[in-house]
């Protein structure tokens, strides 16, 4: 029903944690300033969507009566 199991060397894997390799990763490029500037301009629209949002959304979701009636409308005012 269940095929042989076989005994695995772990052996490597304790070998794995005092490894220290002698190969140095490259040095990271500094960005050029039109990469500073379009990720300073992503940033700037992103912030300001949010922002935009809030601003149009806010109105939009209050539950306050927004006109100077209060739950009357005209068309009952007899005019």
């Amino acid at each position: 029903m269940f095929g042989r199991r076989e005994p695995v060397p772990f052996a490597f894997v304790a070998e794995a944690d005092r490894f220290r390799s002698n190969v140095a990763p490259p040095p990271l490029e500094r960005a050029s300033a039109g990469q500073l500037a379009g990720r300073w301009l992503l940033g700037l629209t992103l912030v300001a969507g949010l922002v935009g949002s809030l601003v149009l959304g806010t109105p939009a979701m209050s539950t306050a009566p927004s006109g100077t009636e209060t739950g009357q409308s005209q068309a009952t005012d007899g005019r």
